[in-house]
């Protein structure tokens, strides 16, 4: 199973990005994927999550500008991020929770199954 983040790159404060996770072997819709923050110097942290139901679950910190959603057709999951800043820089990783549900230990980062490797978000002007 590979499962691949990409869609990160250089953006100004207040730009916009979209994530894109995919998997091959694995079919996503039956899964909850989250998708955790890596930022230099701290801990890892969850962003937001898609359960197998369309159930969402958002960080607070992002509440209002990012959107996540999935594409059953592709096998893939996005996240829309919108009016970024400096705070949200760092590696994006997604990863599956084969219960398919987004709840607090899913937004912790434990009792996943497959992460993918991340990519990097920077904003700066």
């Amino acid at each position: 199973v590979q499962l691949q983040a990409f869609g990160g790159g250089l953006v100004q404060p207040g730009g916009s990005l979209r994530l894109s996770c995919t998997a091959s072997e694995l079919a996503l819709p039956f899964y909850a994927i989250a998708w955790y923050l890596q930022a230099p110097g701290k801990e890892r942290e969850g962003v937001s999550c898609i359960g197998a139901d369309g159930s969402i679950a958002y960080a607070d910190s992002v509440k209002g500008r990012f959107t996540i959603s999935r594409d059953a057709v592709k096998n893939a999951v996005y996240l829309q991020m919108n009016n970024l800043q400096p705070e949200d820089a760092g590696a994006y990783l997604c990863a599956t929770e084969t219960r398919g549900v987004c709840d607090n230990d899913v937004m912790m980062g434990t009792g996943l199954d497959y992460w993918g490797q991340g990519t990097q978000v920077t904003v700066s002007s």
